[in-house]
């Protein structure tokens, strides 16, 4: 794991002069819209910690990652929109996939604005609440947004906490990045015990 993670920083650290960089960082963000096992978050973190104290650089970084997960959630929500629910549930196979389309689709329902900026922070929940508010035709302006505020705060508390760890251990990118994600590992958490806390309050009133 160590020896994946030191190649992975040096090929980056390579290319942080280079225009690739930003195109790579918004790639990654706007696909994994669709493909959630696209590293968005390691990438922008692992970015961010290599970056240091560069602060416009990594103003950049947010910048361009939020532009990438936003377009990516609007393709996601056109493919719903297109597609319909039945094109939908085929795209999200699996169990754990049509557990997260059925969450998202109740979601929706219920609280929609919540939905589209809490997802993003969620792993296979930006996908499944992109293509499920696209097939229930959630209002497009709306959810564009609502979704560029989620991309937005996702983009800069990404960066903010791989910024943190690459200014505690500027020599050792590697530590750096393993002590970022102990931040956003809470983040995720946080959220996700929030979703569910609001879920069971929902059932039980009901």
């Amino acid at each position: 794991m160590g020896e994946v993670l030191n190649q992975a920083v040096e090929l980056l650290r390579t290319q942080l002069d280079s225009p690739w960089l930003w195109a790579m960082v918004f790639g990654v963000a706007g696909l994994d819209a669709l493909l959630p096992f696209m590293p968005s978050e390691t990438t922008v973190v692992m970015v961010a910690v290599l970056l240091g104290a560069d602060l416009p650089r990594l103003a950049a970084l947010a910048a361009v990652a939020a532009a990438g997960a936003l377009c990516g959630d609007c393709l996601s929500h056109a493919v719903g929109r297109w597609g319909g629910p039945r094109l939908t549930a085929r795209l999200l196979r699996g169990e754990r996939g049509r557990r997260h389309y059925a969450w998202a689709c109740a979601a929706v329902e219920r609280h929609g604005t919540s939905l589209v900026v809490a997802a993003r922070f969620l792993p296979g929940g930006r996908v499944a609440a992109g293509l499920s508010t696209g097939a229930l035709r959630f209002p497009v302006r709306r959810f564009v947004l609502l979704d560029a505020a989620g991309a937005s705060l996702w983009a800069v508390s990404s960066t903010v906490i791989g910024a943190v760890g690459g200014a505690r251990f500027a020599e050792e990118p590697v530590k750096g990045l393993l002590l970022a994600f102990v931040p956003a590992l809470g983040l995720v958490a946080a959220v996700e015990g929030a979703r569910r806390v609001r879920t069971a309050r929902t059932a039980s009133a009901r």
